[in-house]
């Protein structure tokens, strides 16, 4: 990832997107993606402002995103004998302000995917990096479950009545948020001064569509990591579980509900992914989420409930929940009128709980009246209270960046957001 002037940023996707256009010449190109863009202001005139806690799912999403974002995939399906495959890839463009005049360009995806292989015919095998086997609640942006990264794996073996996927990633390491220097030259009379770097290999495996009752089904998710490296920590293991129950039709209605397990120890994180490298097997943490999704006629929405703990080597615990959702009604075919609440706290063990509460309301245009209809131009108004606890350990810019000790804030603007 690597900061760029407008020109090179022009440069560096001309780069990227020139050969995607003429191989599409060639071939049939596909593309999807999503992005999300719009100017934004606050009450008291700065920039922008958005509100929310640290941690995985403490922060709604409407009316409160700050960055400027998008993916954009471009795909092509070819077939060699009797095996039918897929090339990916995929640029990712940020920037964490309005517009795109420092964003940061990266090479999100870019993998082979095949099936028809006369070894498993059925079983699809891939190799590369990219996004895998994600699964999120959309209003906090978060994938509670990320199996993304580097690597190579197979998918859709069929064991039992349900499917399995195994896949290795390897993290080729990189300098610690925190490194241990280290002493190359093993002079005493010289300081170490190279970061060390640590590395790590982690193994999924993945059963998921058991059917448990009707309308239900079960996703069972392993996750093992080896971290090594030349920090003088010595190697750490990590072991990480996740169980997900989905219901279609709860009560005979037209809800989903999902429920989420997930523990994981050591250098393993929770989401199914790699974790804190250096971390030992006293570093446990443990997630209880449910979340529910609806559509009836012109009135739809999705609300989670969430519990989290950690605990670090020293026994050190730190609670984390919020409760929120968002609901969309549709006035007509084509406008919505979309709320969204939300309450999130922390507390770690002898300090005081973090609170922060946001709601948002969003006239919203879209091309249909459901919930998950896109894209959605939206205008926006977002008003926020949280205490000084919040402010404390968001840093010296407090929860909104700024500084003023405030305790409560409002900001408004619009976004388009879309996906393909």
């Amino acid at each position: 990832m690597m900061s760029n002037s407008p020109l090179r940023l022009a440069t560096a996707a001309a780069t990227l997107l020139v050969p995607l256009w003429a191989f599409a010449q060639r071939q049939t190109l596909e593309s999807g993606g999503y992005f999300r863009a719009g100017p934004g202001a606050t009450k008291k005139d700065a920039s922008r402002a958005c509100y929310g806690l640290s941690g995985a799912g403490l922060k709604y999403r409407l009316g409160n995103e700050c960055d400027f974002y998008g993916e954009f995939l471009f795909s092509t399906k070819m077939k060699a004998d009797t095996v039918d495959y897929a090339i990916n890839v995929m640029p990712k463009l940020y920037n964490g302000g309005t517009d795109s005049g420092s964003s940061k360009l990266e090479m999100q995806q870019m993998f082979v995917e095949g099936k028809g292989f006369d070894v498993a015919p059925d079983v699809k095998f891939w190799a590369g990096k990219r996004f895998y086997r994600r699964a999120d609640v959309h209003i906090v942006d978060t994938h509670y479950i990320d199996l993304s990264g580097v690597g190579a794996g197979a998918s859709d073996i069929r064991v039992g009545p349900g499917h399995l996927a195994l896949g290795w990633f390897r993290n080729d390491g990189g300098d610690l948020a925190n490194p241990v220097l280290v002493d190359d030259d093993n002079d005493p009379l010289t300081p170490p001064v190279r970061p060390g770097t640590r590395h790590g290999t982690r193994f999924n495996v993945d059963y998921a569509d058991l059917p448990v009752n009707p309308g239900g089904t079960l996703r069972l998710l392993g996750t093992f990591v080896r971290s090594d490296g030349d920090d003088g920590a010595g190697g750490r293991n990590g072991l990480g579980f996740s169980a997900v129950h989905e219901q279609a039709r709860l009560f005979g209605t037209d809800l989903t509900n999902q429920v989420w397990l997930q523990h994981a120890r050591g250098s393993a994180g929770l989401n199914g992914n790699f974790g804190t490298p250096t971390a030992t097997s006293g570093v446990r943490s443990t997630r209880l989420i449910d979340s529910i999704v609806w559509q009836q006629g012109g009135f739809g929405g999705q609300a989670q409930v969430m519990f989290q703990t950690d605990r670090d080597e020293a026994g050190v615990k730190v609670d984390s929940g919020t409760v929120g959702g968002r609901v969309s009604y549709a006035l007509t075919r084509h406008f919505k009128l979309v709320s969204e609440a939300g309450y999130s706290q922390r507390k770690a063990d002898g300090g005081a709980t973090q609170k922060l509460a946001k709601f948002t309301l969003a006239p919203t245009l879209s091309t249909g009246p459901g919930f998950w209809n896109r894209p959605e131009l939206r205008l926006y108004v977002t008003t926020a209270k949280w205490n000084d606890a919040a402010n404390a350990a968001a840093g010296t810019g407090g929860v909104t960046g700024i500084g003023d000790n405030a305790t409560k804030g409002t900001s408004y603007g619009a976004q388009v957001e879309v996906w393909w």
